[in-house]
């Protein structure tokens, strides 16, 4: 199988996308599209994505889009079991990674804190949007999470697509200086997926290290 990832280092999303593929062992090829630079509105990513969004996959020639989707593909196929097996485990950690993907992401995306930080005239700032809106979902996540007891993940004993959303948007939440002490049982299982192989390698630092070094090399 080859896989081209169409990639911005520091995207939530993104980072996920990086996380599964490295847990279903599957070589891919990185193309760097810089957020900040604008490329994602270029009309060649735009052909990619008409979303004008990353991650982008191009699978066998095949191109994909929206990070949980490309993750229960890879589910779906056999490359990996995100999902558990019994359909109430499944709802459950679906319930979870949607709540991360299509809850908090959404509103503490970087364009529309932006948006909201210009509309305002700057009386909001981007990290005070971001403080208004991460806490809560992160506490919802936490009650969602405690709600399965004795669990070493976010669901059962096994990596699911629920941690895999977790870990980016923890990061998310350092970044902008949130407090995760209130937050122990996420914060747990935090601590053990980041000392994995397949999550430390898709950390945005690391991923950021090796992409200069690439360009250095070219």
């Amino acid at each position: 199988m080859a896989i081209i990832l169409y990639d911005y280092w520091r995207s939530s999303a993104a980072y996920r996308l990086r996380i599964a593929f490295n847990l279903a062992g599957l070589p891919y090829e990185t193309v760097p599209v810089d957020l900040l630079a604008g490329e994602q509105r270029s009309p060649e990513h735009l052909g990619r994505n008409p979303q004008g969004l990353v991650p982008v996959a191009d699978i066998d020639g095949t191109l994909f889009t929206q990070s949980l989707a490309i993750i229960e593909f890879l589910d779906d196929s056999g490359y990996f079991a995100f999902l558990p097996r019994d359909i109430i485990g499944r709802a459950r950690v679906r319930a979870m990674s949607y709540a991360i993907a299509m809850e908090i992401h959404p509103v503490c995306n970087l364009s529309v804190a932006k948006h909201a930080a210009d509309a305002s005239g700057g009386r909001i700032g981007m990290k005070d949007w971001m403080i208004r809106f991460i806490p809560p979902g992160l506490a919802a996540f936490e009650a969602l999470v405690a709600q399965s007891p004795e669990s070493s993940h976010c669901y059962g004993d096994r990596i699911t697509m629920a941690d895999v959303c977790l870990v980016p948007q923890l990061y998310n939440a350092r970044r902008w200086g949130i407090d995760l002490e209130p937050y122990p049982v996420i914060s747990e299982v935090s601590i053990r997926l980041k000392a994995k192989p397949a999550f430390s390698d898709a950390h945005p630092e690391a991923v950021h290290v090796r992409h200069e070094e690439e360009k250095t090399e070219i």
